[in-house]
């Protein structure tokens, strides 16, 4: 089986191309930056950064939402490959084909903002039901 999980935040934004021909297809191409568990000695968290690749609607929605910084959640697969380089190297490469894509937060807590209410609430942030609102629940 292969099925890769990853929550992490997008190092730039995503670098999106469409293919040539009759139907073209977006390819949008991106790196996450992903949290590792534990600390460096100097107490530093520590991030792997993740290539990842999103074609057709996955890659539409990254082109239009997606920004440096944003937190996200995919899943995909592990995709490996190589290809030879000007000098003749040989470089191989390891991305993620990303299969689904969400947010991981709300658009106002990633610039920082606090979201708005959506009605009273108690100090326990729960909204406050009015006096007599128990008589017209249809359930009791």
């Amino acid at each position: 089986m292969n099925k890769v999980i990853l929550m992490g935040r997008l190092t730039r934004d995503p670098e999106v191309r469409y293919t040539q021909g009759n139907e073209p297809m977006a390819i949008a191409r991106y790196t996450l930056a992903v949290d590792r568990r534990g600390r460096k000695d100097g107490g530093e968290a520590t991030a792997d950064f993740i290539q990842c690749v999103a074609f057709r609607n996955n890659a539409e929605f990254a082109e239009k939402y997606l920004r440096q910084g944003t937190k996200i959640a995919i899943t995909g697969r592990i995709q490996t490959g190589s290809y030879t380089d000007r000098e003749g190297c040989k470089v191989y490469t390891t991305e993620v084909v990303v299969e689904e894509a969400e947010f991981a937060e709300s658009k106002n807590k990633n610039s920082n903002q606090q979201e708005p209410p959506t009605g009273p609430a108690s100090g326990d942030g729960f909204m406050n039901i009015p006096e007599g609102a128990d008589d017209q629940l249809p359930f009791n």
